[in-house]
């Protein structure tokens, strides 16, 4: 069995520049969380939040998984929500997709891949919602828009939580967002979904 050896040794180059650069860095960092966003995105291993919008470790709570969804019975997706909106009191919430989603073609077909199955269900649903709007598309085309409607879809499930309602008529600032990232390109796409309380 291998030790990973050799990302223990990545671990400590990157450690060593960092203090390089800024002595302090992680003496600050560590002196407390302060984030005002939290990302919901893919598990994706290309995807990853902060260096998308170009931000240091600290400035972003981040909860991925495959497909980047959000339901009401995920109950881990739903604590990081909590902890997100009542102890770190963030104002703003980004559901974020991306084209090139391997969870999203999995539910575009009738290929059965185990467990994840189950969890794919929710962006099959997604599709049947809307089977209309992918008539005359390519696959590509198909691919991509099934990738933003299932973003606007949990943006819908997350701002109908409990916990993002009590937030608002607790009147807290808290705003969610939906959005999708181009892995060719690296560019985000805003897809104009933003609800905010009042």
């Amino acid at each position: 069995m291998s030790k990973l050896d050799h990302l223990f040794q990545r671990n400590l180059d990157w450690a060593t520049s960092i203090k390089e650069r800024d002595p302090d860095f992680f003496t600050n960092l560590s002196k407390q969380q302060a984030p005002d966003y939290m990302w919901i995105g893919c598990s994706d291993s290309r995807v990853p939040a902060n260096q998308i919008v170009n931000l240091p470790p600290g400035e972003v709570f981040v909860h991925r998984n495959i497909a980047n969804v959000v339901v009401h019975t995920d109950l881990n997706c739903l604590s990081v929500l909590q902890f997100a909106v009542d102890v770190l009191n963030v104002k703003h919430v980004v559901i974020c997709g991306h084209y090139g989603c391997g969870g999203i073609e999995a539910a575009m077909t009738d290929n059965e891949y185990g467990l994840v199955d189950n969890w794919l269900r929710h962006v099959k649903d997604v599709y049947r919602f809307n089977e209309k709007k992918f008539d005359g598309l390519d696959d590509r085309q198909k691919h991509n828009l099934l990738c933003e409607l299932n973003v606007k879809e949990q943006v819908r499930n997350i701002s109908n939580t409990t916990i993002v309602k009590n937030a608002w008529k607790a009147g807290k600032e808290l705003s969610i967002h939906g959005w999708v990232y181009n892995i060719e390109n690296g560019i985000l796409k805003d897809l104009d979904t933003l609800v905010s309380g009042g």
